[in-house]
């Protein structure tokens, strides 16, 4: 067993959990609160430029030319197609897509950002890996599971979104995410191997708590000024 299948087969539980979510059940069902979808459209914008700088630190990290064309060419995937599902979003709640970026990231986004930050910063490359792989990864089986499960059409409203995930481009960058961290993983210690499998398994949480986020409109919690005499 690959190590990337083995970090799959140890977060099967959070893996279902992302499935049943009733956020994900309501894209498959072509029905979702539309402040939920303005909620997760203005958290996943800042989150996927946070990724992108992400991937700018694990260029500054990597070792050949061939990993740096890697991460150079999945920022161009974000900035150029992984904008098409968020037009899917802004469509069907009937919002322009520039009103909802440059917003601040609620409190679950925030700390996904900041424990993908920690692993870039002060970890490896492979940490790095780990705690990115999750979300292309997570994506491509929502969208393979919603498209098995629902068969949509193009009258479906969130048929973009869904066939976005499900084609083989988001399938490539997992795969080749995955290669690269499965060669990466022949030659490390038991001890960074655990490092990895900390990381990609708080980020399969932190997915999880992502839809949840979007789903209760999660803000930042903030009480009443206190008026002084």
């Amino acid at each position: 067993m690959t190590f990337t299948k083995q970090l799959r087969s140890e977060n099967d539980d959070i893996y279902q959990m992302i499935f049943a979510h009733p956020f994900v059940e309501g894209i498959g069902n072509g029905d979702i609160a539309k402040r939920a979808v303005e909620h997760y459209v203005k958290a996943d914008f800042e989150y996927l430029n946070a990724f992108m700088k992400i991937y700018g630190i694990a260029i500054a990290k990597a070792t050949n030319r061939e990993e740096i064309a890697y991460f150079h060419d999945k920022i161009a995937f974000i900035v150029n197609d992984e904008i098409h599902p968020h037009r899917n979003f802004c469509d069907y709640i009937g919002i322009d897509y520039d009103v909802l970026q440059g917003h601040p990231l609620p409190p679950t986004a925030d700390h996904y950002v900041k424990h993908m930050m920690y692993h870039a910063q002060l970890g490896s490359l492979g940490e790095i890996l780990g705690a990115l792989l999750p979300c292309p990864w997570t994506y491509l089986e929502i969208g393979k599971t919603l498209m098995e499960k629902h068969q949509p059409n193009q009258d479906h409203p969130f048929y973009p979104w869904i066939s976005f995930y499900a084609d083989s481009r988001v399938e490539k960058t997992t795969t080749d995410m995955r290669m690269l961290l499965d060669s990466y993983a022949e030659h490390i210690s038991s001890e960074e191997k655990s490092r990895i499998k900390d990381a990609f398994r708080k980020s399969c949480q932190l997915e999880l708590q992502f839809w949840e986020m979007a789903y209760s409109l999660e803000q930042w919690p903030a009480g009443k000024k206190v008026e002084t005499i």
